[in-house]
């Protein structure tokens, strides 16, 4: 290990997915977000798949964001949340998307319109 670099636990990544590459689920984005439910019991959890639910009990963390705090890469951190998916631990959902502006002939007729009854 070169000098200056930060020292991660000894614990490999296949050791934290039990050995899996890829989760049950292949459905998260980066920016998939990530929603713990509180109601849920954290015991038998690993200790990554406790990180992962005291991150998101505090609000949606995106699926980047939760590998970035966590230290893990994003192909662990995918197999982590596969299984607190299928548990009922948390749940996840795509980005709200941009809104989507109208057209700009729309809303100049919608000014002309306007303007046209006052």
């Amino acid at each position: 290990m070169s000098p200056g670099r930060h020292e991660r636990g000894l614990v490999r990544p296949y050791v934290v997915t039990d050995g899996r590459a890829y989760p049950s689920r292949n459905t998260f984005d980066l920016v998939t977000l990530v929603m713990a439910h509180p109601d849920r019991p954290l015991t038998g959890l690993s200790p990554e798949k406790r990180g992962v639910m005291d991150l998101c009990l505090g609000g949606a963390l995106s699926v980047a964001e939760v590998a970035g705090y966590l230290e893990l890469p994003v192909s662990v951190t995918k197999v982590l949340l596969g299984d607190l998916v299928d548990s009922g631990h948390i749940s996840t959902r795509a980005p709200i998307p941009k809104a989507e502006l109208p057209e700009t002939q729309l809303l100049q007729e919608v000014l002309d319109g306007l303007r046209a009854r006052l």
